[in-house]
Parts: C-alpha cells; sequence; structure tokens
C-alpha cells in the first residue's frame, strides 16, 4: 500500500527525494556543452594545420599508427585545455560568462573577416608548407635509420628481424605524428576556444565534444588523405566557423550566466 496508517496518525507516505529539476539541469548542461564542442571543433579544425598534417602523412605511413598519434596528442591536448578553463571557474560565472561571450564574437568577427578576404583556392599555402615540414622530418627519420640500422618497423617489406604488433604503435611514424600534431594544435584556434567553452559550460561535456570532433576531423582526414586536403575550401569552413562562433555569443543574450549551461 502506498500509505501506512498508525493509531493517532495521519496518513504518511514514504518520502523519496530525487531532485528531477537539478538532473535535467545538468543533463541539459551536458549536451549544450557537447554540441557546442563539436561545433567550434569541427569549424576549426576542418582545412587546419592539425587537418593537413594527418591527410599528408596518412597518404605516406599506416594510417592506424598516423591516426593513434594525431588523436592522442588532440586528446591530450583537449584535456588539458578543459582543464585550464575549468580552472577559471573559481573567479564568479557572470565574469567568465560573459568575458567568453565577448571572445567568442571576437573570434567570430575575425573568422568571418579572414573568410571573405581569402580567395577560393585558399589553403594551397598551408598544406605545401605542411608538406615541407614533413618532408623534412622524413630526411630525419631516414638519417635515423641510417644510423640504427634496418631493423625499424616503417622500413617495409624488407625487415628481416620480427616485429611485436604493440611496437607498431610507438614507431617513429607514431611519434611524428603525435608530435606534429601537438605543437601544430598549441596556441590554435580550436585551442583557445576549448578554454573558453570549458570556462562557461558543462567541463565535461566539452572534453567529449571536443574530443568526438578532433576524431571526425582527424579520422576524415586520414581516410580521405590529399583528395580532401585539395578539394576542402578552406574559406567557406572560415565563413561557416565565424557565423557559428557568432551564433554561440549572440545565445548569451538568451541564456542567464545562472542558468548552468
Amino acid at each position: 500500500l502506498p500509505f501506512s496508517f498508525q493509531k493517532g496518525s495521519s496518513p504518511v507516505a514514504p518520502v523519496h527525494i530525487v531532485n528531477e529539476d537539478s538532473a535535467d539541469k545538468t543533463n541539459l548542461g551536458f549536451i549544450h556543452a557537447f554540441v557546442a564542442a563539436i561545433s567550434v571543433i569541427i569549424v576549426s579544425e576542418l582545412g587546419d594545420k592539425t587537418f593537413f598534417i594527418a591527410a599528408i602523412m596518412a597518404m605516406r605511413y599506416n594510417r592506424l599508427t598516423v591516426l593513434a598519434g594525431a588523436m592522442l596528442a588532440l586528446g591530450l591536448m583537449t584535456c588539458l585545455s578543459v582543464l585550464f578553463g575549468y580552472a577559471t571557474t573559481v573567479i564568479p560565472r557572470v565574469y567568465t560568462y560573459y568575458v567568453s561571450t565577448a571572445l567568442f564574437a571576437i573570434f567570430g568577427v575575425r573568422m568571418l573577416r579572414e573568410g571573405l578576404k581569402m580567395s577560393p583556392d585558399e589553403g594551397q599555402e598551408e598544406l605545401e608548407e605542411v608538406q615541407a615540414e614533413i618532408k623534412k622530418k622524413d630526411e630525419e627519420l631516414q638519417r635515423t635509420k641510417l644510423l640504427n640500422g634496418p631493423g625499424d618497423v616503417e622500413s617495409g617489406p624488407g625487415t628481416t628481424i620480427p616485429q611485436k604488433k604493440w611496437l607498431h604503435f610507438i614507431s617513429p611514424i607514431f611519434v611524428q605524428a603525435f608530435t606534429l600534431t601537438f605543437l601544430a594544435e598549441w596556441g590554435d584556434r580550436s585551442q583557445l576556444t576549448t578554454i573558453v567553452l570549458a570556462a562557461r559550460e558543462d567541463p565535461y561535456g566539452v572534453a567529449v565534444g571536443g574530443t568526438v570532433g578532433h576524431c571526425l576531423c582527424t579520422g576524415l582526414a586520414v581516410i580521405g588523405g590529399r583528395m580532401i586536403a585539395q578539394k576542402i575550401s578552406v574559406r567557406t569552413v572560415t565563413i561557416i566557423g565565424g557565423i557559428v562562433f557568432l551564433a554561440f555569443a549572440f545565445s548569451a543574450l538568451f541564456i542567464s550566466p545562472d542558468s548552468g549551461f
């Protein structure tokens, strides 16, 4: 029975305290942060230097090795950025909320201006720059192979020394993909936006959304390779990115800083 009766007492219902509003608020905050993070990462990374690095390296080396190295670097950078952003939550939320909104507006206006000034074939210079950088790293790798002997896992079918599978993921190519991606991402627009998002959104949602966004972009670069790198319109992506950033800044006019998302 839903009620229990005792002599001389009124009916007493069992007490179940469930703060549904709080749970809904938390879920909505996570979803909003996830959507925001995945959106800004995609528009920031498509046609970016890290995209070209993954695309070009995937044409030359084992795709799984390149993807693993790049994703480890991007995942680590995303987590570090979220931690940096979350550290700013010691400041009253009303300040961080409107400062981050202003930064989104600035990023959006800059991206729109850059996109409108770009030529339709913009991005080829950065593609050539990345190719030159990877070629330089290749030459260094070849010199290292000559010094260390022919036993490297990436040296081709002529390798005579059996290699364990796990060594495939810590090969010089893995290290090169990790290093190039990490250095290219440091101080990049996507890192700064991840920090800003983590300061105003649910940090778990930002971390998951940012990582998924990087996975999609890097996976597309690794699978499509040079074809996507040459076909992609950096100008169009930049203009769309500017609109997305401005949309998030504009949304602050309708969302209270204390709403939790």
